[in-house]
C-alpha cells in the first residue's frame, strides 16, 4: 500500500519543495503558511546552520532566506551553500527593508540573489513561482547541452 502525503489527502499537488530560513518565528510561520497554501512543500529552518544541514539532506527547488539571523550576513552564507549543491536550487533573499534601488534591481533575471519583500502576498507567490520556473528552465537547458534529454 502506497502512503499518501498530507497534500494528496487534502486534494492538491505540491508545486515544488521550498526551504524557508528565518530566525523570526512569526515571520517563518506566516510565510510557511502562505507558501503551503500556494501549493508548495515547505521545510523551515531558524538558523543558517540548520539550513545548511537541510540543504545537505534534501533537494529543494527554491531556498528563501532572511539576510539577518544569528549574524548580519547569515543569509548570504545560506545562499552560498545552496549554490554549491549539485541540484542548483533557485535562491532568494527575503527582506522587509525597503530600498528603492535594490527593489528595482531585484526584478532583473539573473543567478544573483533575488530580493523578495513579503508584505505583498500575491506578489510574493508570483515571484516564488517565477523563480521555480526559471530554475526548471535552466535544468532543462543544461540537460539539453549535456545530452541528458
Amino acid at each position: 500500500m502506497v502512503k499518501q502525503s498530507r497534500s494528496e489527502k487534502a486534494g492538491f499537488v505540491e508545486v515544488a519543495r521550498v526551504l524557508l530560513v528565518d530566525s523570526d518565528p512569526a515571520s517563518r510561520l506566516t510565510l510557511q503558511t502562505v507558501l503551503r497554501a500556494g501549493g508548495y512543500h515547505v521545510d523551515s529552518a531558524a538558523s543558517a546552520a540548520e539550513a545548511v544541514g537541510k540543504l545537505d539532506e534534501s533537494e529543494y527547488e527554491l531556498v528563501l532566506t532572511d539576510l539577518h539571523m544569528e549574524s548580519p550576513e547569515s543569509g548570504l552564507k545560506v545562499l552560498a551553500h545552496a549554490r554549491l549543491m549539485e541540484y542548483k536550487p533557485a535562491t532568494a533573499l527575503l527582506t522587509t527593508y525597503r530600498d528603492s534601488k535594490r527593489s528595482k534591481n531585484s526584478n532583473k533575471k539573473s543567478n544573483q540573489a533575488f530580493l523578495i519583500e513579503p508584505e505583498d502576498l500575491p506578489e510574493l507567490l508570483t515571484k516564488v513561482a517565477d523563480l521555480v520556473s526559471e530554475r526548471a528552465t535552466r535544468r532543462v537547458e543544461r540537460g539539453l547541452r549535456h545530452g541528458g534529454y
